[in-house]
């Protein structure tokens, strides 16, 4: 009896340490370290590490939306950056789109900024519109990635597929620049924010065009995570005019194993920090208080749903 009472005992202490315990690790999962989730994720964890200064705080570079997903799902994260339409088919359980299950665990924080559709071509590849892109050399992401899903999304509504280029690559921003910068790329698309460090850096060692994406291929698309948008001139080196494209909102997401206060916490510490936020990213500027609890394709957590009602923007 006595042996018993002592594992008892021991076994208690072990559960009330682990509940103590669980909200103090939050690992921030972003994307490639020449994206914005990065430079965003990394300001986020140290925003973090002041509001809980006892908490361990870090940072993961992964392959962005999916991948993010997945992992927040099976528990190995507790704050992740996703793309809506990925955040969309990840609650459905889209396979093709990387999800083989329903991912039912997610729970939104807060819609955040947009990422811009930038199709980035060599000038001289002689590539302006969608169809020039045929029988060409072109990067559609890193395989399942936000921005790889984006690229079949346009160019099944354009009528293309990966078949009609003369090669297609599955990579990064930073490799697909690399190989741009070698001509032995001519386009690639990217997905994030406006002035992402990729597209800024092939900008100062290449002249570019940048490729419109008509209005009509938003509603080709069907799905409401894409609208239409422009690129405003002089956005990168080189580009003088506004460009036509398309935008789709990005989201922070947690999963439901997350305590309410943790949750709280974050979300209350983002909003209060959004200046520290733009400085480390501009696309970071877009990110408003108001429109954080709108547009959810999943449930809002309770800690962000606690710190919404406290600030009056729902009931």
């Amino acid at each position: 009896m006595r042996r018993t009472r002592s594992f008892l005992l021991a076994l208690s202490v072990t559960i009330i340490s682990f509940g103590a315990n669980a909200a103090e690790f939050i690992n921030v999962l972003t994307g490639g370290t020449s994206g914005v989730y990065y430079p965003i994720g990394v300001s986020l964890s140290q925003i973090y590490g002041k509001a809980m200064p006892d908490a361990k705080v870090s940072v993961q570079a992964t392959k962005a939306s999916a991948e993010n997903l997945n992992l927040l799902q099976a528990g190995k994260g507790e704050v992740a950056l996703t793309l809506g339409d990925a955040l969309s088919d990840a609650w459905k359980g889209d396979e093709e789109a990387g999800f083989k299950t329903p991912l039912k665990k997610l729970r939104a924080i807060a819609g955040i900024y947009p990422n811009y559709i930038q199709i980035v071509a060599s000038a001289d590849s002689g590539i302006k519109t969608l169809a020039d892109l045929k029988g060409k050399r072109v990067s559609v992401g890193a395989p399942k990635s936000g921005t790889e899903l984006n690229s079949r999304a346009i160019f099944k509504a354009a009528g293309m597929s990966y078949a009609d280029f003369a090669r297609t690559e599955y990579l990064p921003f930073g490799e697909s620049v690399e190989l741009m910068k070698n001509r032995q790329l001519d386009a690639t698309l990217i997905s994030a924010g406006l002035g992402v460090a990729a597209v800024r850096d092939l900008a100062t060692a290449t002249k570019l065009s940048i490729v419109t994406i008509p209005v009509d291929i938003v509603a080709k698309i069907g799905d409401p995570a894409y609208q239409a948008a422009v690129i405003p001139a002089k956005t990168y080196e080189g580009q003088t005019t506004d460009v036509q494209t398309i935008k789709v909102q990005n989201f922070l997401v947690t999963h439901e194993g997350v305590s309410t206060e943790t949750v709280y916490l974050m979300t209350k510490s983002m909003f209060e920090n959004l200046d520290t936020l733009s400085a480390a990213h501009a696309a970071a500027k877009a990110i408003s208080k108001a429109d954080g609890p709108k547009g959810l394709p999943v449930p809002l957590h309770p800690g962000a749903e606690k710190y919404y009602k406290e600030a009056g923007l729902i009931k």
